[in-house]
């Protein structure tokens, strides 16, 4: 049996009360792809950056090579060879290849002056060592999505990492990059190189790992070694749980889906196509419905909802509201069109310094007034729709960031309720918030969609679409996999179909 290279004992972690990792112990062993799974807020990017030093833990010890190890910082673990690729990329798309590769510790000659033909030399071998043969001075941004992985990875190796964390690195790549980056991966494991992939995509890990730990509420449940034994429903039972709490808040249960099938057409999608992030999208969102489009992260559902909004534009395909062509230049032209976005991210997308009534008529000014903004029509709105969406505290005056993140959200859905809408985009309506503010969610999406409005719930959260959808798509790398409507579905049916 290979030795330890990293060892972690009761390793625990809270964020402002809420309890991220308990006692968790994990193992790395030396010349291994470990393959990690687990819901959202598992806790399996936790621990991650935990060993990668960008989080220090509140209990337990870490050890590198069987000495125990204490980080400040991503710079103190790569000093001992762990290196982390995030899912978001930190490259720089408008510098070169090379420089991207030795980004923030560039060669330099005698004078101080950075060796650039000695960088693209040292860049084209790295790669090549990757499977990559690519000019190392042309811009980074240039290539696709999959190249800048493996550039980021390269990246990574130079600093001399011995231990390697991956987060959902297949998320944005193509079947062809998926098979360069895990042969790469076989490389470097029979370099003797240590790896720890984590992914949503249960046969990806299957695939490529040796051992598999899996996560549920910030522990460890299960360690096991990959043989033709452990499949997806293995993993996904283990993932979901089958004890009471976890039977309360994980819908193992069936859910009936109750679709709507004639009712009018209000939004339809024909093909659209944004590569790299969705191809081929077509389906109909319906009055008085809600359309669950349920995926892992990474899926292309949010470039979606960017998209169906103005905020992004598709290479090709087409988009009808009423049953005509609709084309949105911008966000301008969706609010006229009658389509409202609530986005994943709050603060994005109001002002925490400003008063409710101020973030509730943001979205309407230019109905509010031709010239000039009146103040007491603003807070007349505000107050019609705190009432409605019981707002709390009920004062239209209190500045935003006084709220909880359940009100901040329900201000988000004033916001753009205020506008009247027949379609209404919601991205990740319920991340974050306790139980209570989520059935408020609940409750009044639910009663949006029996005013007649077309609702289309986009989101990561199996729990969120279960809760609220009557017809649910899942989109899978970039394309609807799957569609359920008119049936009992559970939540272990749509991890399955994601």
């Amino acid at each position: 049996m290979a030795p330890a290279l990293l060892e972690l004992t009761g390793i625990s972690k809270s964020f402002g009360g809420v309890q991220a990792l308990r006692d968790v112990d994990f193992t790395l062993l030396a010349g291994e792809i470990h393959g990690l799974a687990g819901e959202n807020g598992a806790g399996k990017s936790t621990l991650m950056k935990i060993i990668a030093g960008a989080h220090g833990a509140d209990e337990g010890q870490m050890r590198v090579d069987g000495k125990e190890v204490r980080f400040r910082s991503s710079r103190d673990a790569l000093a001992v060879g762990i290196g982390m690729v995030h899912q978001e990329l930190s490259v720089a798309p408008d510098l070169s290849v090379a420089e991207n590769v030795f980004l923030g510790a560039q060669p330099v000659n005698r004078f101080g002056i950075v060796a650039w033909r000695e960088m693209a030399r040292a860049a084209a071998e790295q790669l090549k060592n990757l499977g990559l043969d690519i000019d190392p001075r042309a811009r980074l941004g240039d290539f696709p999505i999959g190249v800048q992985q493996l550039v980021e990875l390269s990246r990574v190796l130079f600093s001399g990492a011995r231990i390697i964390i991956l987060d959902e690195p297949t998320s944005a790549l193509s079947p062809p990059e998926i098979e360069r980056l895990f042969g790469v991966l076989a490389k470097l494991k029979a370099s003797g190189r240590s790896l720890v992939f984590i992914s949503h995509f249960l046969d990806d890990i299957l695939k490529i790992s040796d051992e598999i730990t899996i996560f549920r509420n910030g522990r460890k449940v299960a360690t096991t070694p990959v043989t033709p034994a452990i499949d997806k429903a293995w993993i996904i039972e283990r993932m979901i749980g089958a004890g009471r709490e976890e039977l309360e808040e994980s819908y193992l249960g069936q859910i009936r889906l109750d679709s709507r099938p004639d009712a009018p057409v209000v939004l339809e999608t024909k093909g659209l196509t944004l590569a790299p992030a969705y191809r081929e999208v077509s389906f109909e969102a319906r009055a008085g419905e809600v359309l669950g489009i349920y995926g892992f992260m990474g899926c292309g559902q949010l470039e979606l909802a960017r998209t169906l909004f103005g905020r992004l534009h598709a290479d090709r395909g087409s988009l009808e509201i009423a049953g005509k062509t609709a084309t949105l230049a911008n966000t301008a032209a969706a609010k006229r069109a009658g389509i409202a976005y609530v986005a994943e991210s709050r603060r994005a997308m109001l002002f925490a310094e400003e008063p409710v009534f101020k973030n509730v008529s943001i979205a309407i000014l230019e109905r509010l007034s031709r010239w000039f903004v009146k103040p007491d029509r603003e807070r007349a709105i505000a107050r019609e729709q705190a009432g409605s969406l019981d707002i709390r505290p009920p004062g239209v005056e209190t500045r935003l960031g006084g709220l909880s993140g359940g009100n901040q959200q329900k201000v988000a859905l004033a916001k753009w309720l205020a506008l009247a809408p027949r379609i209404l985009l919601l991205a990740e309506p319920t991340r974050g918030m306790d139980v209570g503010a989520k059935e408020d969610v609940v409750r009044i999406v639910r009663a949006l969609r029996d005013q007649g409005i077309a609702i289309v719930v986009f989101s990561t959260e199996p729990e969120t679409v279960l809760s609220l959808a009557d017809r649910v798509l899942v989109m899978r790398k970039g394309e609807i996999a799957h569609e359920f409507a008119g049936e009992a579905i559970s939540k272990d049916r749509l991890l399955a179909a994601a």
